[in-house]
Formats: structure tokens, sequence, C-alpha cells
């Protein structure tokens, strides 16, 4: 017998279903919801749907972005020879917020993972390599997670650039 109404449930399952959301938080989000005037659910629910109809992944760098290719890429200003590889498209922000780093982005959108089976072949690897085929980079910066996966990841790139005599670096860790 269903005690909640339906409506209430099927958002609750939702919220369920986002990482790092348990079964009380997604509770604690849906009745914060119902408790809010109804401008506020429409405009996050129009903000998910905006995410969905209007982002993309830039055809250079495989960043999310509304345009492509990205302000990132667009950017004249930055460093084209300099790529830093990161894992995933939440990785840049913190990196953009240094305001050290001019160079640009390629997103590999995971790192290899051989116990969930994600090889390089289900990462934007391929895509990575193919952009140091023209000479133009001098610098690539594996920012890969310092865990197994990352570090596998890492490994792996910097067997694959080695060859062509590309500069690599590793971002530093620890204190």
């Amino acid at each position: 017998m269903l005690t909640t109404a339906e409506p209430v449930a099927k958002l609750v399952e939702a919220f369920n279903k986002l990482p790092g959301i348990g079964p009380k938080s997604a509770q604690r989000l849906t009745y914060y919801l119902l408790g809010r005037p109804g401008e506020e659910a429409k405009a996050l629910a129009e903000a998910i749907l905006a995410l969905k109809e209007k982002t993309r992944l830039c055809s250079a760098c495989f960043n999310i972005t509304v345009c492509d290719p990205c302000r990132i890429c667009q950017d004249r200003e930055r460093d084209h020879s300099k790529i830093c590889v990161v894992e995933r498209p939440s990785d840049i922000p913190p990196l953009e917020r240094t305001g050290k780093y001019n160079g640009v982005y390629h997103v590999l959108h995971g790192p290899i993972s051989p116990a969930q089976g994600i090889g390089p072949g289900e990462l934007k690897a391929k895509e990575f390599l193919s952009r140091l085929q023209d000479g133009s980079v001098t610098e690539v910066i594996l920012a890969t997670n310092p865990n197994l996966e990352g570090e596998t990841t890492a490994m792996y790139l910097r067997r694959m650039i080695l060859p062509l005599g590309i500069r690599i670096t590793r971002l530093a860790r620890g204190l």
C-alpha cells in the first residue's frame, strides 16, 4: 500500500538515482521543493531541460559547451601548444580558478578502469592522441586523479605520448 502521493514518490526515486543522494537526502530535497513556490520548481525543471537540450561536447577538447568549439578552445589568448588532460569536465573549473594555467584542455570522460571494464577505447583517448599528430603541441600536462585508475590512465597516455617527443608533466600532489 502506497502511503506517499505518487508524484512525491516519483521525485524521491528520481533524486535517489543521483550520485551521492541517498533515500533520506532524496526525500529531504523533495519535501523542500514541495514547500517552495511553484516558480522555483518550474525554474529547476527548466534548468534541467536546458542542460540536456542546449549542451554538447566540444569537438576539439570534449568539454561540455553550448558552442562548438568551446570558449576555451576558441580563445586566441590561450597557449594551444599546451594541453592539460583531465578525467571529467568537472575537473576544469578548479584549474581555471587558480588563474595559473593558460593552455587548453582535453577531457577523457573518465579514467581507465579494468575493474569496471573501461579501457582506452571507451574514453576520448584516441581523439586526444590524434590532436597531437600535427606537431603543434609541445607540452601535455596529465591531470588525472591520484588514485589507481588515474595513475593507470596517466601511465597509458605517457606510453602513447613518449614516442612523439612531446614534453609530459604531471600536476603536483600532496602538500
